[in-house]
């Protein structure tokens, strides 16, 4: 055997184990859909606030942003799938295989925990957490599902739990954090290479 099969045949190894570790079928594509859900979101919380420094919400104001919420989470895993599954088809790969589920299993993990720690939050009337909680779940989500994905998808979990952290010292200003990582990160991430 010559070289340049040796080489090919190494390249070969590499693809396979390459597609065997990483959920390669996550669109790019769907995390520009998201950060423009949240920032949807954010203006008509903005527009109800009449501004971004707010320490209480009453429960009027909660009912809308936990529907907001709830939307924006809707709107943007069923962007997501559709985005991937039609990666993936093009790819000609599974899109719902054992990386795939392991991705999502270390995905859920940390975001379940996290709406349940939201759910008291809300009970005990501690409403200016929820904006820098939900920061730091999900960049815990993303860091603990990256092993599966792209490297990007680390770094955007570390950028999303450093402004939960930073939020957690700037209560008021919860609004203009949680734009911040869920809108222009997700649509700065396409930017710089998920694909």
């Amino acid at each position: 055997m010559d070289t340049k099969k040796q080489l090919e045949a190494l390249q070969d190894i590499r693809q396979m184990m390459k597609k065997s570790v990483r959920f390669l079928s996550l669109s790019g594509l769907s995390g520009v859909f998201a950060g423009i859900y949240a920032i949807i979101a954010g203006v008509i919380v903005y527009l109800r606030l009449g501004g971004v420094n707010r320490y209480g919400y009453n429960a009027e104001d909660m009912q809308l942003y936990i529907v907001l919420a709830f939307a924006t989470f809707v709107l943007a895993v069923g962007t997501a799938f559709v985005f991937t599954r039609r990666k993936a088809k093009k790819d000609g790969v599974s899109m719902w295989d054992e990386t795939a589920k392991n991705a999502m299993i270390n995905l859920c993990i940390p975001l379940v925990a996290g709406g349940v720690f939201c759910l008291a939050l809300i009970y005990h009337g501690q409403g200016g957490l929820l904006a820098p909680t939900t920061l730091v779940f999900y960049g815990l989500a993303l860091f603990s599902a990256s092993r599966y994905t792209f490297p990007l998808i680390r770094h955007l979990g570390m950028i999303e739990l450093a402004l939960g952290l930073i939020n957690l010292f700037f209560i008021g200003y919860g609004l203009l954090f949680w734009v911040l990582g869920f809108g222009v990160m997700h649509i700065n991430i396409r930017t710089v290479g998920v694909h």
